[in-house]
């Protein structure tokens, strides 16, 4: 128990406020302290640098943590805070306890390699060694602390702390979390929306609503913008693949392994005949991806209507290509480089930073026939956004690559729900709880303010960093 000098029931944002990376709050209720997410900063080599900072608080004193999802900008920095003393048990949902024993192995891994080719270079010039973020001992100790939940179950975590988890829609496994704080007499319930996922998305569920909240705490990703109807997006993508079928090229996808993978593999299924994709081989050249999928094929009670009657009537939904070549080994992976035509290529990263996909990128952009097809979000700095602004050269793998293949984006692919989805979201609760946003950057989160602020909600909070609400007296606090 944290060694407080008096009791309180408070808030702090110690992470995606006013920025969407690191998300990281810290409520006490009473003497107990919850961490509600705990999350790598990510971006520029700047940002990412903040990592080696200190906690804004000692991890021995955590009393429990809450995890809303498996994501790395939620979930990353949690082998740091048990590698700095936290001992107490981290609740989240099963789905997410599964995804996150590959998601934190994979990060430790790379932040292993990483420092050993650092070092590598250190000791060339007599410079002292540098250590890992963390390591896999890290990873394998904080996942024997993890506590597995479903969806809504309310049970205590504290005294006078209880939690329940809903189906937040985002990823599987990704979760509203309801917290209820009580202390002296005092009872306080903040909702945690987590990152809230894109209505009528394939395989998961929609956000599901919540009623009552003193304090809602919403993420505002995509508070400035709409998304483009599905019906569009498949438009498009079965467009795309069209036209590369009569160019005879390669179509590469760089692809997140978690989320948006599956979605690909659960479309191509649905509309095999529809896009000709039996005129392909398909290949899914991802480690990570392909790990991810299995654990997605196990969680089945998690789909929505749709794709559990897929699964119900062809099994397992993400295999439902009769083309389909699950691409293991590297060997495997560098065999697919001796296609010239025909081959569509599902690999990470998303953005092209890392893994599988830079190598097939190397082997096809100078290719005029070949296809690239952005479907996710790409960072600045990052080779995906270069191919999106239109470079005409590319550095990847190693060599300068001139840029002749077709780069097509995809608009309308979003695990995130937009400015509507917020809005319509936030409008289940009853009385128009005060509501802080999150997990946004501010020419996102500010209109999205001024909408909440405009529909009757009661008070609207866009917190910076190391701000504290007082839950007892809060109104005036910020």
């Amino acid at each position: 128990m944290g060694n407080v000098e008096k009791p309180a029931m408070e808030i702090q944002f110690l992470g995606a406020a006013r920025e969407v990376t690191g998300s990281c709050y810290l409520v006490r209720a009473g003497y107990y302290r919850i961490l509600v997410d705990c999350g790598l900063i990510q971006g520029s080599k700047k940002d990412e640098a903040r990592n080696q900072l200190p906690f804004e608080f000692n991890p021995a004193e955590i009393d429990a943590v809450v995890l809303t999802h498996a994501h790395l900008d939620h979930s990353g920095r949690l082998p740091l805070l048990i590698k700095n003393g936290f001992r107490g048990v981290i609740y989240t949902h099963r789905a997410t306890r599964d995804l996150c024993r590959i998601m934190l192995k994979d990060a430790a891994y790379l932040n292993e390699k990483d420092i050993e080719w650092q070092n590598r270079k250190r000791q060339r010039k007599h410079l002292p060694l540098v250590e890992p973020l963390y390591t896999m001992d890290d990873v394998q100790q904080t996942l024997r602390q993890f506590k597995a939940l479903d969806y809504g179950v309310t049970i205590p975590l504290l005294p006078g702390v209880s939690i329940r988890l809903a189906d937040a829609g985002h990823i599987l496994g990704s979760a509203i979390v309801e917290l209820w704080l009580e202390m002296e007499g005092a009872r306080r319930k903040i909702v945690f929306s987590g990152d809230l996922g894109h209505r009528d998305a394939p395989i998961l569920q929609d956000p599901q609503p919540v009623r009552e909240a003193d304090l809602v705490v919403m993420e505002s990703t995509y508070g400035d913008r709409l998304h483009r109807s599905w019906e569009q997006t498949w438009d498009e993508l079965r467009d795309v693949l069209m036209h590369a079928r009569h160019n005879q090229g390669n179509v590469l996808i760089p692809a997140f392994a978690v989320g948006r993978t599956q979605e690909l593999l659960y479309e191509f299924g649905r509309h095999y005949a529809e896009w000709g994709l039996d005129d392909w081989l398909i290949f899914l050249d991802s480690p990570m991806a392909i790990e991810t999928t299995e654990v997605y094929a196990r969680h089945t009670g998690l789909y929505d209507t749709e794709a559990a009657a897929e699964q119900r009537v062809h099994g397992n939904p993400f295999t439902m290509l009769p083309n389909l070549h699950i691409s293991r080994t590297a060997s495997q992976s560098m065999a697919i480089n001796r296609i010239n035509a025909g081959a569509i290529i599902i690999a990470g990263s998303g953005m092209c930073d890392g893994g599988r996909i830079r190598h097939h990128l190397k082997h096809n952009l100078w290719r005029s026939g070949c296809h690239v097809v952005i479907v996710g979000f790409q960072a600045s700095g990052t080779p995906g956004r270069a191919l999106v602004d239109g470079a005409q050269y590319l550095r990847v793998a190693g060599e300068t690559v001139r840029v002749a293949a077709q780069v097509h984006t995809i608009g309308g692919l979003s695990a995130h729900a937009d400015a509507d989805g917020l809005i319509d979201w936030y409008h289940h609760f009853e009385g128009r709880p005060a509501i802080a946003l999150v997990h946004g950057e501010p020419q996102a989160m500010d209109p999205l303010a001024e909408r909440l602020r405009s529909e009757s909600a009661r008070h609207v909070y866009t917190p910076e960093h190391g701000v504290r609400l007082n839950l007892l007296d809060w109104t005036e606090q910020m």
